[in-house]
């Protein structure tokens, strides 16, 4: 028997690394295309007039179809019924599609002016190819998950768990930290997304690759008659569904699952504008901190992975992450904690507790579920996840709104010698002042006028346009790059601000054509850029730090359910 053992291909080295590096690759263009919208935020605003609740309502959107169709279940069902051939080629086929509908609403002006539901159409579309993405990039999660299970069961199952999300963070960090300077240096918002449905198309060749090995796997394992692993994806039954919800230990892995990945993915969600607003980071590299968390996943989660194969201690580890995610979030709260060191060294010792509890989460389902109802349970823990990745950014992007909004801030504008200054006034065409405080958003939208003449003064300096239709445009208003622009191609665009007014009177919203804005001495700010919001991000903190005291409380009754059950959660995976 023990020849035989030795023929089956998984026991072969090279051949479940090579299998695990190709559905690896699938993975790492999903979670960049899942997190590239992160540092866009505050370009969304500009560009597109998009605000807090936009971009809630649009990052919310990733769980919808998971949550309320249940087709994450449902992809669980399939991936036990069908087998991992056939789920993950559907799901990256999924993912490219709903990447495709993203990138067309963020980049067509065709839906300018629309509404869908009371919301932007554009936000609505670019949320729904967001919602479809998610199923297939949940679906596959699932299936790669099990993919794992099936190459490394009695080996260095937590190890290639461990590395396989760290490709995957991979993508995440190069998301966070490529996205805005990608998108600046293109000058279109919607580049980045282009770049992710390239990759996604990649990601699909590769899993289509891998599905010959695992024939192969199937093949060598039903020859030597090993085990049941074929036998058992056909073996499933929608009663097990139930059997599954019946099992305590099950349930404190997804609540530890949703309770902790709510204080992280949501996070990283609105952490480059954090970055911005608390700590003082250029928005241009605001990005590369936040994108510093991944890559902390990539170096410790293998590490802890190693740890758990070889000496156990799977529930100690997650209770150690979980008290880690308590205190960043809570040091992250304190408003005199702002400088940019400060924010590196929370981000980095988030990204060691980001390891530790995915580095024995995953591995520990197996030792609690049966591997014949293994895809339905951990599609049943990604659905319970999906409600906290869909909840928590629209009750983070409510919150700012509601409590946290300071003001509109200038990137590029400035009065006299200052570089950067806060508007807190705005001036309307009929010379009306308003507190830019009160409510509302500031949204621009570029006009494009031809160029009769070009106005110099004596040193040679460009100092006035004058378009076709008699308009006299101050150069002040223009860009350097847009007036480079403009003298090659003989048209001008400059930003047409309007500024949304709550009327306490009769509480309704009305928009005000701006003149100019004004900074906090009542000077006027003679140029000014881009407007953008600033947030107090004290209170998003704190949410986020109940969420980890919670996670604690779960893997603590984990690690009393393991003593009362045996399921073995501190003992090694190796096998000797």
């Amino acid at each position: 028997m023990t020849e035989k053992i030795q023929r089956i291909i998984r026991d072969s080295k090279a051949a479940r690394w090579t299998a695990l590096i190709f559905v690896s690759l699938t993975m790492f263009a999903g979670y960049y295309l899942a997190d590239a919208m992160a540092p866009l935020q505050g370009m969304l605003e500009k560009e597109l007039g998009w605000h807090a609740n936009d971009y809630g309502f649009f990052t919310s959107a990733y769980g919808w179809f998971n949550v309320f169709l249940f087709f994450l279940i449902i992809g669980g069902i399939i991936l036990d019924k069908m087998g991992v051939r056939f789920t993950g080629l559907m799901s990256a086929i999924i993912m490219v599609v709903g990447t495709a509908i993203k990138y067309w609403a963020i980049s067509t002006h065709s839906l300018d002016g629309m509404f869908i539901m009371g919301w932007h159409a554009q936000v609505m579309i670019a949320a729904i190819g967001y919602a479809i993405f998610g199923v297939g990039v949940e679906v596959a999660g699932i299936t790669v998950s099990k993919v794992i299970v099936k190459w490394f069961k009695g080996h260095e199952m937590a190890l290639a768990m461990g590395l396989q999300l760290a490709v995957a963070r991979l993508g995440t960090a190069l998301a966070l930290s490529t996205s805005l300077p990608i998108a600046m240096a293109s000058g279109h918002v919607s580049t980045p997304i282009l770049l992710c449905l390239i990759m996604l198309c990649i990601g699909l060749l590769s899993y289509f690759v891998y599905t010959f090995r695992d024939k192969k796997l199937d093949a060598s394992i039903k020859a030597y008659n090993i085990d049941q692993d074929v036998a058992a994806e056909e073996e499933f039954k929608i009663r097990d569904i139930l059997t599954i919800l019946k099992n305590k230990g099950w349930w404190y892995i997804a609540l530890l699952c949703v309770l902790f990945y709510s204080a992280v993915f949501p996070f990283l969600k609105y952490a480059t504008s954090l970055m911005v607003d608390k700590f003082g980071v250029d928005p241009y590299w605001a990005g590369l901190l936040p994108g510093l968390l991944p890559f902390g996943n990539i170096f410790f989660t293998p590490v802890f992975g190693s740890i758990y194969d070889r000496k156990g201690k799977g529930a100690t580890i997650m209770i150690i992450g979980a008290v880690i995610l308590i205190l960043v979030h809570a040091l992250f709260a304190i408003p005199f904690l702002n400088h940019w060191f400060a924010a590196f060294l929370l981000i980095f010792a988030l990204g060691v507790g980001f390891s530790l509890v995915p580095s024995a989460m995953w591995p520990s389902v197996p030792k609690i579920i049966p591997e014949h109802q293994l895809g339905t349970a951990y599609s049943l823990i990604f659905w319970v996840q999906n409600w906290g990745l869909m909840g928590v950014p629209l009750l983070i992007g409510w919150v700012l709104n509601k409590y946290c909004f300071i003001g509109y801030f200038t990137v590029l504008g400035f009065t006299n010698t200052a570089d950067k200054v806060q508007a807190v006034s705005v001036v309307s065409l009929d010379q009306k002042v308003y507190n830019i405080s009160e409510a509302g958003n500031i949204n621009r939208k570029d006009s494009t006028f031809q160029i009769s003449e070009i106005q110099k003064d004596a040193s040679g300096k460009i100092t006035t346009f004058i378009t076709k239709s008699g308009d006299t445009i101050n150069s002040n208003f223009i860009s350097e790059e847009d007036i480079k622009t403009a003298v090659s191609d003989k048209q001008v665009k400059i930003p047409i601000y309007s500024y949304q007014l709550i009327d306490k009177t009769n509480d309704k919203t009305k928009s005000i054509s701006v003149d100019h804005f004004l900074d906090n001495k009542g000077n006027r700010i003679e140029r000014y850029g881009d407007m953008t919001s600033k947030y107090n991000y004290t209170l998003p903190m704190l949410i986020f730090m109940s969420f980890g005291i919670l996670a604690l409380l779960f893997a603590f009754l984990l690690k009393v359910e393991d003593r009362k059950k045996g399921y073995g959660l501190e003992k090694p995976n190796i096998v000797k």
